[in-house]
């Protein structure tokens, strides 16, 4: 059986439905022939199903169209025992595949049944992926051809820790920090808020004062919990000074996890900006962090290298990625990323 290539599209004459499509998912029916991406054509020349396209056998047709990359992703989920179509508009399966390559359905199922497992995208390990696009999976392609599933959710941030706290609070700000020299006890040891000056305060008769940072006191001070001479406005100030535009997205997403009722603390030890809590009730009994936060520009670009290390590192600690997008106005686009085994 034999196939010619129109723009990018292979046309295989009847009877090809019943023999790809209805049997093992292959293409786009049109009436008892198909239509055929370039990568499922490549996929049949490899396996011999196809003998031709357009007198090219499967190196030259890899070569004349460009589908090394995909069709590696394509073959390995082939193998995997997964059906899967081209992600093309009006095809089969593909209505809400915006973005992606390949829409894939859950084993023992096919185009027909209406499920779908996996939208993924195909990228090369040197493209970049802008965040707006990062959705559904990414099969990163290395230079060595192997692949890397990477899954991208929309997480829940939120947490269920809730403290009632004093007002007024007097702070001192000191260089990129402010401290609090007499701090109510709940402030960090119910709430989490700042580190003691004296790591043994915990429970303590008398608590030791305790050094915030700038984005803890500038949502400490927003809410009227601390008070600073310089204010609000200096906090800020002090804040942009030593770090510039990034304080205002990182103070951003600081107070979307605390008013959302996670913990965030720094992230410094793991090269992200917070670490998070969903449920503090006290120091003296507080369990592992479970996610690591990243917050960058909504019109930021992801090298998949990046990508693949900022993941490697969360799981290698136990905790979920967690990319916080942030835009001039302050609004959050939360995305995550995992490692995933098809």
């Amino acid at each position: 059986m034999q196939g010619s290539l129109e723009g990018d599209t292979v046309h295989v004459p009847a009877p090809s439905r019943e023999r790809f499509y209805d049997n093992r998912g292959y293409g786009h029916p049109r009436g008892n022939a198909l239509a055929l991406s370039p990568v499922e054509a490549a996929h049949l020349l490899y396996r011999g199903d196809l003998e031709m396209v357009d007198e090219m056998g499967f190196r030259s047709f890899l070569a004349t169209t460009d589908t090394l990359v995909r069709f590696l992703v394509y073959k390995d989920l082939r193998d995997r025992g997964f059906y899967l179509s081209p992600a093309r508009e009006g095809w089969i399966g593909s209505d809400e595949a915006s973005g992606a390559d390949f829409v894939v359905y859950p084993r023992g199922n096919g185009p027909w049944d209406g499920a779908v497992e996996y939208r993924i995208r195909v990228v090369g390990e040197r493209e970049t992926v802008s965040a707006a696009s990062l959705d559904g999976t990414l099969a990163v392609v290395d230079e060595e051809s192997e692949i890397t599933y990477l899954s991208v959710e929309r997480p829940d941030v939120t947490g269920t820790t809730d403290h009632d706290l004093p007002q007024n609070v007097p702070g001192m700000l000191l260089a990129d920090r402010v401290m609090l020299w007499d701090p109510p006890a709940a402030l960090y040891e119910k709430a989490f808020y700042g580190q003691p000056l004296e790591a043994s305060s915990a429970g303590s008769s008398s608590p030791s004062p305790i050094h915030c940072s700038l984005v803890e006191t500038a949502h400490l001070s927003e809410r009227g919990i601390v008070r600073v001479d310089a204010g609000l406005e200096g906090i800020i100030e002090r804040g942009r000074a030593v770090e510039g535009e990034r304080f205002d997205r990182r103070r951003a997403v600081y107070s979307a996890l605390r008013d959302g009722g996670a913990v965030p603390k720094t992230g410094y030890k793991f090269g992200a900006d917070f670490r998070t809590y969903a449920n503090v009730d006290s120091v003296d009994d507080l369990g592992h962090s479970e996610q690591l936060v990243r917050v960058l520009p909504q019109d930021h670009s992801f090298s998949p290298r990046d990508l693949a290390l900022d993941v490697r590192l969360a799981h290698g600690v136990r905790k979920r990625m967690v990319f916080a997008l942030t835009d001039a106005t302050g609004e959050i686009d939360w995305r995550s990323v995992s490692r995933l085994t098809p």
